[in-house]
């Protein structure tokens, strides 16, 4: 017998036997609930059999049936009001504990929010997704809210959604698609390293969101809270529901500073900061100026992260200004690092290495950054040895540049498109879902081995755009990815180390060698990162103009 928590005091569990019975008296629980109906297969046994063996124990029983298709609102309200003065724990069972599952999600829609429900429930292996309207609306079957429908919905207006949306336009200007999200900015986000070097003013990063969404492209201005892809369709905050012919998935990923005890606190003050922050980034150039003397430590998380190289981007450009005037001698720096290598593809790292020995880095690997105490300018690490064991080690610093742990989005990780890990599980060429034929997924959210860069998402694009015209009949052969992903790693003011590569690690330069070597710095790699990429961004990425960034079909299904 496997029973399953949903909260402190209340489990579910498949059908119950009496010998499941007694094992759960044994265990302390108090109250049973049957929410399967009598008779639905010949080896079930009934509930008086299962309410006597209760009884025996002296158990209390309820039996309270219900469909999983057909869970009227006063079943809803009977199982409210047996919870509400059952003798705790509970145990409540059908025949898989789905619909015991459901009743619990219903019973929690006006104290939790629907993405916590979610969460719950898939932590106990059960997808209540279907009714995640109806949580939305506060546990009621009736809704006044209409469905709408169209042929495409985009969720997410990052760089990838709004590059995909573009560029499906671009191919077929009457498709109707609707893009999903509540922001009012759109950032371009690899400039924050170079605002937190001071080499890029924050308002130059940011624009409305309005004035880049694609031409007859329908923004919806609200925030998804579950996806019911059996159903074709995705919840909106408030409950409306969005149905579709075809879904494309593109949140971006979420920055859990809270899984650094103290950090949120002490974020923007006492010398900590984050270029992964728009607000913040103008702070790390105030705090890098600031210093003259004393300890600067820079950190960066267990993987995966978006732009892997952004970590140790900050420190560079960070020591290239302390060199230039004379304060690195003063000042001791140290990169902790929760990995093993300093980047993750080898032909990179000779010319990194270069940089920390010129900079005088005390290089820390396998250090995870677990808290922060800003006011006495204290930082913790759990640092793992080759066999695995953790100690604790505690630094001091005057300045501290945080890399946050990344995750999913909560509303994606409760959600039935993803993976053990949490993020949206793809086919790594064709970026389809797995398990869902007619949704895809691009960015920071899927669970591809490529780096999470807006390069990748660039290249994403036009294959996801491609491919969902296949899927509608509009083309005829499904384009590839081939995992290539772009890190421009400004090692100093006015050099950059340009790396590019695919799946694999495997070398992907853009350019000839003899005219870019991206293995070695560069002024030229340096003008691209500082004066083409930004308009290329703004003018071409996200205007379906995909210069560099053919969808190819040499390797597509014939």
């Amino acid at each position: 017998m496997n029973t399953y928590k949903l909260s402190s005091d209340f489990s579910i569990a498949p059908q119950l036997t009496v010998a499941d019975v007694n094992q759960l008296a044994e265990l302390g629980v108090r109250t049973l609930i049957c929410n399967r109906p009598d008779g639905e297969a010949p080896d079930q046994p009934t509930h008086v059999t299962i309410r006597q063996a209760a009884e025996a124990e002296g158990l209390t029983f309820h039996y309270l049936p219900t469909q999983a298709s057909a869970i009227a609102d006063e079943t809803v309200d009977s199982f409210v009001a047996i919870l509400k003065e059952a003798s705790r724990p509970v145990v409540a069972y059908c025949r898989t504990g789905t619909r015991a599952a459901m009743l619990w999600a219903l019973s929690e829609a006006s104290k939790q929010s629907l993405s916590a429900i979610l969460e719950r429930t898939k932590s106990a292996q059960v997808d209540v997704s279907s009714i995640a309207r109806r949580i939305s609306n506060g546990g009621r079957a009736s809704n006044a809210m209409a469905t709408t429908h169209h042929q495409i919905v985009i969720v997410g207006a990052g760089s990838a959604g709004i590059a995909t949306a573009a560029s499906l336009k671009a191919r077929e200007p009457n498709l109707d698609i609707a893009l999903i999200d509540p922001a009012d900015a759109h950032y371009y986000q690899p400039g924050w390293t170079m605002v937190g070097g001071g080499i890029f003013e924050a308002e130059s990063t940011v624009r409305t969101m309005a004035s880049v969404m694609p031409r007859g492209v329908t923004w919806v201005k609200s925030a998804v809270t579950a996806f019911d892809p059996q159903a074709n369709a995705v919840v909106l905050d408030g409950g409306r529901v969005i149905q579709y012919d075809q879904l494309v998935v593109c949140p971006g990923l979420k920055l859990d500073w809270s899984a650094i005890k103290g950090l949120t606190e002490t974020l923007g003050s006492n010398g900590v900061t984050s270029n992964y922050r728009y607000d913040l980034a103008p702070y790390t150039w105030k705090l890098v100026q600031e210093l003259k003397s004393g300890k600067a430590l820079f950190t960066q998380p267990p993987m995966p992260i978006k732009c892997a190289g952004a970590p140790q981007k900050a420190l560079y450009l960070s020591c290239d200004y302390w060199l230039k005037n004379e304060h690195q001698a003063q000042i001791k720096t140290q990169f902790f690092n929760a990995g093993g290598v300093l980047f993750g593809v080898a032909d990179y790292i000779p010319a990194l290495m270069t940089y920390m020995k010129k900079y005088a880095v005390d290089l820390r690997f396998t250090h995870k950054l677990v808290s922060v105490d800003g006011p006495n300018k204290q930082a913790t690490f759990e640092r793992t040895d080759k066999d695995g064991n953790t100690e604790t080690v505690r630094e001091s610093f005057d300045f501290l540049h945080v890399v946050p742990p990344q995750i999913a989005p909560d509303f994606i990780r409760s959600s039935p498109l993803v993976d053990d890990a949490g993020w949206v599980d793809v086919d790594p060429a064709t970026l389809s879902h797995r398990k869902f034929p007619n949704v895809w997924a691009l960015g920071d959210v899927i669970n591809t081995t490529n780096a999470k860069t807006m390069a990748a998402a660039r290249k994403q694009a036009p294959v996801v755009a491609h491919n969902v015209l296949v899927n509608l009949g509009m083309k005829r052969h499904q384009a590839v990815y081939n995992g290539y992903g772009s890190c421009p790693l400004t090692v100093e003011r006015g050099k950059v180390v340009l790396a590019e590569f695919l799946y694999g690690g495997k070398l992907a330069p853009t350019f000839a060698t003899w005219f870019l070597d991206g293995r070695k710095p560069s002024r030229l790699s340096w003008f691209l990162k500082e004066r083409i990429l930004p308009p290329f961004y703004w003018h071409c990425m996200l205007k379906g103009r995909e210069w560099f960034a053919d969808t190819d079909e040499s390797q597509a299904e014939q």
